[in-house]
């Protein structure tokens, strides 16, 4: 099976944090770039009345048909955990390895996101969570998407530690003029890599990928 020349992982420190917008504005980066990208969300759930699902905004960023994002199986629409949401909607049960083992990719690409759900430990499967999924993908990156205000040294502590490496922390909604804002990424960045914008993640992927 081809894999992208840079497979990255994107979770959160918990659910709504803004993985999807930040791997859907990476994206568009990078394609603005002439980089070749794709996106996969191995599985989502979401509510019946939502405008859109993470597979349509990302399919959108990187011109992929949402279907290809993620399988039609393994759309749920009842907003819990994937495993949660198949059990309600009597959906037959399914393990890491099956969302593992669904990913494609297409030939020359150069980056390719998966996007998981919820947190690292949050259920992504019968019998494993985001951890898991980066054990048996082994990314080349994992970029965990943490809030920039109050809290976020602990979210991204606790997470960090469950995470591999590399990791790349990507602090949403940054404001340059606040002052917390700016201690915790100063904080931060003395110990792990930070950025607060996507293009920032654009460039070290294109670094990354670069002659």
């Amino acid at each position: 099976m081809s894999r992208p020349e840079r497979l990255v992982l994107v979770t959160g420190t918990g659910t709504e944090i803004g993985k999807t917008w930040w791997t859907a504005a990476t994206a568009r980066d990078l394609r603005n770039r002439g980089v070749a990208v794709a996106a996969r969300k191995p599985t989502q759930s979401f509510a019946p009345d939502d405008e859109s699902t993470d597979a349509e905004l990302l399919g959108a960023a990187t011109g992929e048909d949402p279907e290809t994002v993620c399988p039609h199986h393994r759309w749920y629409p009842t907003p819990m955990a994937p495993p949660m949401a198949a059990d309600v909607l009597g959906a037959p049960p399914f393990e890491i390895a099956d969302l593992a083992a669904e990913l494609t990719w297409p030939a020359g690409c150069a980056v390719g996101f998966v996007e998981s759900v919820g947190g690292p430990l949050s259920p992504l499967a019968a019998d494993g969570d985001t951890v898991d999924l980066a054990d048996a993908l082994t990314p080349t990156l994992t970029v965990l998407v943490a809030d920039a205000g109050l809290g976020t040294v602990n979210d991204v502590r606790l997470c960090a530690g469950v995470l591999g490496t590399p990791l790349l922390v990507a602090l949403n909604h940054f404001e340059a003029d606040a002052d917390l804002h700016r201690r915790n990424r100063a904080w931060l960045a003395e110990r792990y890599d930070v950025v607060v914008d996507p293009a920032e993640l654009a460039n070290r992927l294109t670094a990354r990928t670069g002659p």
